[in-house]
């Protein structure tokens, strides 16, 4: 793959202090960066393969959500996340997102830049103990992704975990081979069995009842 074929979108706000992030980078790993807002429409380049560096200061749990469901719909884009307060951040992110890397607020810009080299290798960037606490976590969680729920089915739970992908209706049902209005009707009795009202609800619910699937590497996992 030539380096100038790989696209780093920065989603964040646009100021001095981002243009200057960018430019760094840019000279640094010899490839694309562009800046996004965290609310503008993304508009993916068929011909880059595409890391999508979320501002974890500039986006609330809904925003974050619809970027990972925009970065599901392409299989030539991957997710990380950058400016997290601590590893009990990065915890609370991980059990309900699919990021392939985990950068702090205090980290370095050589590191953060040997972080984003690993990632374009296609491997995972987090440190080792927050690696741990993650396999913990989702053992923690794996019995009860295997039994019933607040009454819920296991067709229902299926659901569940594929809204936690960022699947739409459309795609949930493509993925369990029903129709479209079935997915609606599943979700209706869904949000009803456990008390919730929109979608972001609902995947805050199995993120602590259910738990959510690690981050598949495409190659073996790197630490920081």
């Amino acid at each position: 793959m030539l380096q100038d074929q790989y696209l780093i979108q920065l989603v964040t706000e646009s100021n001095p202090q981002s243009q200057l992030f960018a430019d760094y980078l840019r000279q640094q790993l010899k490839c694309q960066v562009t800046i996004l807002s965290p609310s503008a429409a993304w508009k993916p380049r068929e011909t880059a393969e595409t890391l999508i560096l979320l501002d974890a200061d500039h986006m609330d749990d809904a925003t974050m959500q619809a970027w990972q469901s925009h970065a599901a719909e392409h299989p030539d884009a991957s997710l990380a996340a950058f400016n997290l307060r601590n590893e009990d951040h990065a915890v609370e992110l991980l059990s309900c997102m699919h990021l392939q890397g985990i950068f702090y607020r205090d980290d370095s810009l050589p590191n953060i830049c040997k972080g984003l080299s690993i990632l374009k290798e296609g491997q995972l960037w987090m440190s080792r103990s927050l690696m741990g606490r993650m396999l913990g976590f989702y053992r923690r969680h794996q019995i009860n992704a295997y039994r019933p729920a607040c009454g819920l089915t296991q067709r229902e739970l299926e659901i569940i975990g594929l809204l936690g992908s960022g699947a739409s209706n459309m795609e949930i049902a493509d993925r369990l081979f029903v129709s479209e209005h079935t997915v609606k009707s599943h979700l209706y009795n869904i949000f009803k069995k456990i008390d919730v009202h929109n979608r972001l609800q609902a995947v805050n619910w199995a993120r602590q009842n259910l738990g959510a699937p690690p981050p598949i590497p495409k190659r073996t996992p790197s630490s920081c």
